[in-house]
């Protein structure tokens, strides 16, 4: 038989959970602070150009002008997430540039050919330079920065310094071509801008009903709300733009999959966890049986096709290829991930914040070309906003970890 003393009787029950209770999950700071800046900054712009800043036309050249960086950035953050850094794809963007205008023009392969052979040569210089990095061991650093040297000299020796034009007028449509219009304003722009709003709601919904349903952490209702209203907004504004203009332009179809695609490669796969864990802490990841030679070789062959990709939009867009292509298109994809939200040391980044941080190197430039600032200015504010990012980031992780 069981006794119970005095202390036992009186002693206080500790409560129980309530099994109902909301788990909270705290805001990312740093992505809607992303998004603020990049809000602040078209507001400004548009104030002073006189509101000429989102003029149909300047929106729809500003996606074309700024694609090539939007590509490089998404390929950059997986790079740059895994602790590494890339200094060639500026160099690589110009060689896959020669490849594709010679394909076309002196080899006699029809467009699409020469879009597939230029984004394989890209990946095979990936492949080398992931070669180097993954299962030799010498700094990314140094792999790419020779890297740069390498093919900006292959660029020049393919193009022997001059330029090659008058490529197809289906190959330069990727850079600067729209899907079919039905008029002013364009109805299938608007009917892409209903679907992906329409899509975006049911995703988001979607994963709100995961969370509830496993007891995980979520966002609060209202903020919740409030960020896929806002979303909505933009993309239908983006699309009523670009519908009074000539409308979607087939660049930004380009850009929606990359940036569809590789945000579910780093969030749902096995892959895109190893990267993070990489970045976060290389040696817990060997620890825990991530192969990671392979993971960083794969990680240099993507950057590799994807600047691929860029040197075919780039030479698209331009009509032509010449040696000097990309230049410095490294330093802004990097400033693009960083301002994006990216950390320094790795392990933090994402595909959205990286294309929101690419956005607003593209509008910085589009509205200080609209002001007719001087190009040096220009370069003196980029920096300054770069260097601004970075110290807001350093700056947060010393308060968190206070």
């Amino acid at each position: 038989m069981t006794t119970t003393t005095p202390e036992q009787a009186t002693a206080p029950v500790p409560p129980r959970p309530d099994p109902v209770k909301k788990k909270r999950r705290r805001v990312d700071m740093r992505q809607y602070g992303i998004l603020a800046a990049l809000a602040v900054i078209i507001l400004l712009f548009q104030v002073l150009t006189g509101g000429r800043l989102l003029y149909p036309g300047n929106v729809s050249n500003l996606i074309q002008q700024n694609a090539y960086v939007l590509i490089l950035a998404i390929g950059m953050v997986i790079v740059i997430i895994a602790g590494h850094i890339d200094l060639s794809v500026g160099s690589i963007v110009a060689t896959v540039g020669a490849v594709a205008a010679l394909s076309m023009n002196n080899w006699g392969l029809p467009w699409g050919a020469a879009v597939a052979l230029s984004l394989l040569v890209g990946a095979l210089i990936g492949a080398w330079q992931g070669f180097w990095v993954a299962f030799v061991g010498i700094p990314a650093f140094i792999v790419t920065l020779a890297g740069m040297l390498v093919f900006r000299g292959v660029a020049l020796v393919l193009l022997t310094g001059g330029t090659i034009s008058g490529l197809p007028r289906a190959f330069n449509s990727i850079g600067s071509g729209t899907l079919p219009s039905t008029g002013t304003p364009d109805l299938i722009t608007l009917g892409i801008g209903a679907l992906a709003s329409l899509a975006l709601v049911v995703q988001q919904l979607k994963g709100r009903a995961d969370l509830r349903r496993l007891n995980l952490p979520r966002e609060r209702t209202l903020s919740f709300v409030l960020k896929i209203a806002i979303a909505v907004v933009a993309i239908m504004y983006l699309c009523y733009l670009l519908a009074y203009n000539r409308g979607t332009p087939i660049i930004l179809v380009i850009l929606a999959t990359l940036v569809l695609l590789y945000s579910f490669l780093l969030s749902r796969t096995v892959f895109g966890r190893h990267v993070y864990a990489m970045g976060g802490n290389l040696y817990a990841a060997m620890m825990s049986g991530v192969k990671t030679k392979w993971v960083n070789f794969f990680i240099f062959v993507n950057m590799g096709f994807l600047a691929g990709l860029a040197g075919v939009v780039s030479t698209a867009r331009a009509g032509s290829a010449v040696a000097s292509a990309g230049g410095s298109f490294e330093l802004d994809a990097i400033a693009a991930v960083f301002i994006g939200g990216a950390a320094v040391q790795g392990g933090v980044g994402t595909v959205v914040g990286a294309v929101i941080g690419g956005l607003v190197m593209g509008v910085l430039n589009q509205g200080l070309s609209i002001l007719s600032v001087d190009a040096a200015w220009q370069q003196v504010i980029k920096g300054l906003v770069l260097l601004l990012a970075v110290a807001f980031d350093v700056y947060s992780k010393r308060r968190t970890g206070r």
